[in-house]
């Protein structure tokens, strides 16, 4: 099984270059965002708990997510890999993740981090949060999401660098020439 962690600050592309990944790869696509918003829409006690951080910028408690991940890892079992997409976001996640994983006999391959100027990102966000009603449209609440990511979501990279398993990815340019080099760094490890 090939498990991804497509890893950067909020902008940075992942959504986008997950979507190449399951094209190309014929993975499974787990994003916490999508199913945290999910939850939000379809008005669900933990939507409303997930909704309260997120429109503070803040991270929803881990043992929410490790819960839905294993829910979505357990129907998965014979796919041919995973992108986490938007998780691991705290080094308790990563371990969390790891142990989880060796449940199902498998660990993380590859962690794509897209690095993108903070100007840049803003710039993205704002312009996402006018298109799809996301509650990351304001430049404070921007501002606050990249803090937690330097502050809490950077050090995983650290986390997955120990192992070996991190790969920087230049995420400005044309999509196709960000995801050639994601091509590069999967290839490698598959």
């Amino acid at each position: 099984m090939l498990n991804i962690v497509i890893f950067g600050p909020p902008g940075s592309g992942k959504g986008t270059q997950s979507e190449n990944l399951i094209k190309t790869y014929n993975l499974e696509h787990i994003s916490t965002g999508d199913l945290l918003r999910k939850e939000i829409s379809t008005n669900t006690q933990l939507g409303a708990l997930a909704k309260g951080h997120m429109d503070k910028g803040e991270l929803v408690p881990d043992d929410v997510i490790i819960g839905m991940i294993d829910s979505f890892l357990d129907k998965m079992k014979n796919a041919n890999g995973v992108i986490f997409d938007g998780f691991p976001r705290t080094v308790a996640q990563a371990e969390a993740l790891q142990e989880l994983l060796k449940t199902y006999k498998t660990d993380v391959n590859v962690t794509l981090n897209l690095n993108v100027p903070d100007e840049e990102l803003i710039t993205r966000l704002i312009e996402r949060g006018k298109t799809s009603g996301r509650s990351d449209d304001n430049l404070e609440t921007i501002k606050t999401r990249l803090q937690t990511y330097n502050n809490q979501t950077k050090p995983v990279l650290d986390f997955y660098k120990k192992q070996g398993v991190a790969v920087d990815i230049k995420g400005v340019g044309t999509i196709d020439a960000i995801f050639a080099d994601i091509k590069k760094a999967v290839d490698a490890v598959k």
